[in-house]
């Protein structure tokens, strides 16, 4: 059939030729893996991530991408642990705040005004303002690598979720989570644009069942 659609094409590698790189506009809204380590000295470190998911059910595992050796992998690689915190509208400017490039050792809870809580199972603190926490332990650390194997400096880090914590007004009458009532927050492209969900903009759809006989 003919093209429903008339296209803008482009290899990423010569250039997108656009105002500003699609990508991340065009895989979004993502949720935001606001991960919170611990160095083998004591030193705590809190940064979000917007290449985040879930990616395994049984045993649920996490992950999220790091463009660059930093202070949160490097700690989840020497200690084995770490912990997402649940990034909502009521911590959106603390959440952007502990993005900042700040020196090395220096407290993101403090500079974000966040408070720490501990976890039960893992040494990484919680954020104390987030209604959900996940604690994790390490799975994997990987360095990706492009169509030819090159590897570059970008790390999958994926963690098995050991532990997880909600907020008690965040479950209906019958145990069930309600997503739009903690009001998370999802990156979208370009350097600040992020979405909020209401239960206005939601719909329901059912997997199809296929009978053959």
């Amino acid at each position: 059939m003919s093209s429903l659609f008339e296209y803008y094409s482009y290899q990423p590698a010569q250039g997108h030729g656009l105002a500003h790189d699609p990508l991340n506009a065009i895989i979004g809204p993502r949720p935001i893996g606001w991960i919170s380590s611990i160095s083998g000295d004591g030193q705590h470190n809190l940064a979000p991530y917007s290449f985040f998911n879930c990616f395994s059910y049984h045993p649920p595992v996490i992950g999220f991408a790091s463009s660059g050796w930093k202070d949160s992998v490097a700690n989840i690689n020497e200690t084995g642990e770490f912990v997402w915190n649940l990034a909502t509208l009521d911590n959106a400017e603390a959440m952007n705040q502990s993005s900042a490039s700040l020196p090395h050792g220096e407290d993101e809870f403090v500079f974000s005004g966040l408070n720490i809580l501990a976890s039960r199972w893992v040494k990484p603190a919680r954020v104390a303002e987030s209604p959900v926490n996940f604690e994790c332990k390490l799975t994997q650390c990987i360095q990706l690598q492009d169509q030819y194997g090159q590897p570059f400096d970008s790390w999958l880090v994926l963690g098995e979720v050991i532990g997880i914590h909600i907020a008690e007004n965040l479950l209906d009458e019958n145990g069930i989570y309600q997503t739009a009532a903690a009001n998370p927050i999802l990156r979208a492209g370009g350097p600040s644009a992020y979405y909020s969900i209401s239960d206005e903009n939601r719909f329901d759809m059912r997997r199809p069942t296929i009978n053959r006989t």
